[in-house]
Formats: structure tokens, sequence, C-alpha cells
């Protein structure tokens, strides 16, 4: 059995997007549905993606804005990033580009292994953000795109197990597609 990989990931973005819920969601299993501004937390959890053991330290970060200091804490040592706004808030899904900018310079590349979530989407009425435009952003990152509601267990996991796959594929580990032959 191959020895776990160790892998830290940052989930940063605007005040209020869910970043503390998906990452309870993901770590706990359960929503957190109380509003408590977050200084910074880490947790730990082991996930298994593609028969590899990974160890997760994830830093859920305070809510950041545009003006904000990108905090050098949240480029060092880093493999990825879980970028996150809300699709019922403009202001975060502006914010949430300004981070990438920020994060880009502060590590000094051109691209990193990130995951853009718009959170909430279980939020039909109150939606300004439409999936199509959150797409259009990650495609242009090189970044993938999922949305979730830290609410539904399931796509809480899926933003962390992409991101995993975005950083292995960084690490040119992605995973080996069926191949297939083409008789002439």
């Amino acid at each position: 059995m191959p020895q776990p990989k160790h892998r830290k990931i940052a989930v940063i973005g605007y005040r209020s997007v869910g970043k503390s819920s998906l990452t309870i969601q993901f770590v706990e299993g359960q929503f957190v549905d109380s509003y408590d501004p977050t200084i910074e937390n880490t947790f730990n959890k082991m996930v298994c993606v593609n028969g590899q053991d990974f160890n997760l330290q994830l830093v859920d970060t305070a809510g950041q804005d545009e003006y904000s200091i990108f905090p050098q804490s949240h480029s060092m040592d880093i493999h990825g990033y879980v970028l996150v706004y809300s699709v019922t808030s403009i202001k975060s899904f502006e914010v949430v580009k300004a981070l990438h900018d920020k994060l880009l310079d502060m590590v000094g590349k051109i691209q990193v292994p990130t995951v853009l979530v718009g959170n909430k989407k279980d939020l039909h009425m109150e939606r300004v953000i439409k999936p199509d435009e959150g797409k259009k952003l990650a495609d242009s990152w090189g970044a993938a795109f999922i949305e979730s509601s830290a609410k539904e267990n399931e796509t809480a996991v899926e933003v962390f197990k992409r991101i995993i796959l975005e950083m292995e594929k960084a690490d040119g580990n992605a995973p080996q597609e069926e191949k297939k032959c083409a008789v002439m």
C-alpha cells in the first residue's frame, strides 16, 4: 500500500460565502448554519482518491476582500486552493477575481492548482451569478469549476476531491484515461 500523500489546501474567499460551512461539511459531515466569522482554522482529514490515500490539511481562512493584503502564510507550503464565492453575491464574485490575482502574484506562478467554487447553489431565489459565468472565469484561469451547497454533503466532498485531482495533475500524476486504439 502506498504511503499517504500530505497535501495542504487553503480555502479562500470573501466573508460569509460559506468557506467554513463547506470545510466542516467535508470534514465532519455536518452543516453549520450559524455565522461566526473565522480568524483561521485548520482541519485534518484522510481521504482516498483513485486508490491513493491523502492526508489533507485544510486551512479555512478569514474572509478577505479586494483590499486585504494577501497573507504570505496562504502561499507557503500550500499545494492547492479552493476559491469560494456565493452565487447570491456579485461582490463575492468580484472579490474572488482579485484574490486569484493576488494569489498568483504571491506565489509567483502563472497557474496553481485551483478549484473555483460557486457556493450556496441551493438558494435559487437569491441567485445572481449564473453557472456559466463561474465556468467561464474558471476556464480563463485554467482551474476546475464546481457549484456546491455546503448543506449537501456530496457537493462538499466533490469540491475537495476535485482539488486533489488538480494537485495530482500539476504533479504530473493525472489519472490514467482508458487507452483507446484505432485500427486504420
